[in-house]
């Protein structure tokens, strides 16, 4: 990532002095100076033992916390101690799913997440339903954030050169979800349920996904006045929500 790409993620991450920040991957510490220029309480964490000892050894970052560590394992509750946070990053393609939505279900939740991740990662963040890129990520980002593409990197950007291009996204938390839900658990449940099985229809889908009788969920689907042989993909948040508290506990 280049220095101007990283002052743009920076100031994205709107952090005044004092605020608490978490870096993923800080690697050679190219974001980890444009975030540290912010003078905010910033940790990067790094699981390159190699890098870490270089990020120790730069006497520009020597305001910041270098930690060696597993994003995906990480108690940021615990090192958060409950404040407001950001968290920020260049995210790998492998973890960029899983650790979202570890931020946005977990203890504490930053109040914004700032990241880069593969262009076709970011376009599931805010796909609208009925289109190929929505599905479970799609509604469970939507139900906790705001999110929003900010802008998009090529290749030349980088080096090495990646093959693929990258784009940046905000994801603000919501200070209350935009549908109510009597169980979040279940709601959650529900969702992953829906996307499970993308060749069947959302009555098929869930009775396996909750192991219960398919004609109950049709019965259900009936009542609120859905097509029984709807698809997961076709639904909205409202939808899942109504479909979750006619199932649920």
């Amino acid at each position: 990532m280049d220095g101007g790409a990283a002052r743009h993620i920076a100031s994205l991450c709107s952090l005044a002095p004092g605020d608490r920040a978490i870096e993923v991957g800080a690697g050679t510490g190219t974001l980890t100076r444009a975030l540290a220029d912010t003078n905010a309480r910033l940790t990067g964490l790094e699981i390159d033992p190699d890098l870490v000892e270089i990020l120790h050894e730069r006497s520009d970052l020597s305001g910041v916390t270098i930690e060696l560590a597993d994003a995906l394992t990480y108690d940021y509750a615990a090192a958060t101690g409950g404040e407001p946070w950001v968290a920020s990053g260049n995210l790998p393609y492998n973890i960029a799913t899983p650790l979202v939505m570890n931020w946005i279900e977990g203890v504490n939740p930053p109040q914004r997440i700032v990241v880069m991740v593969q262009r076709d990662v970011a376009a599931r963040f805010g796909a609208r339903p009925g289109t190929a890129a929505y599905g479970s990520l799609s509604v469970a980002v939507q139900f906790a954030t705001h999110p929003k593409r900010a802008f998009t990197l090529r290749p030349d950007a980088f080096y090495p050169r990646p093959k693929v291009e990258s784009a940046v996204v905000v994801l603000e938390r919501r200070a209350v979800p935009p549908v109510a839900v009597r169980d979040r658990a279940f709601f959650r449940q529900v969702v992953r349920g829906a996307f499970a099985y993308r060749r069947k229809t959302l009555a098929n889908s869930l009775a396996f996904a909750l192991g219960v009788e398919r004609r109950d969920v049709a019965a259900a689907l009936s009542r609120l006045g859905f097509d029984t042989e709807i698809r997961g993909e076709q639904l909205d948040l409202a939808a899942f929500a109504a479909i979750a508290d006619a199932l649920g506990p």
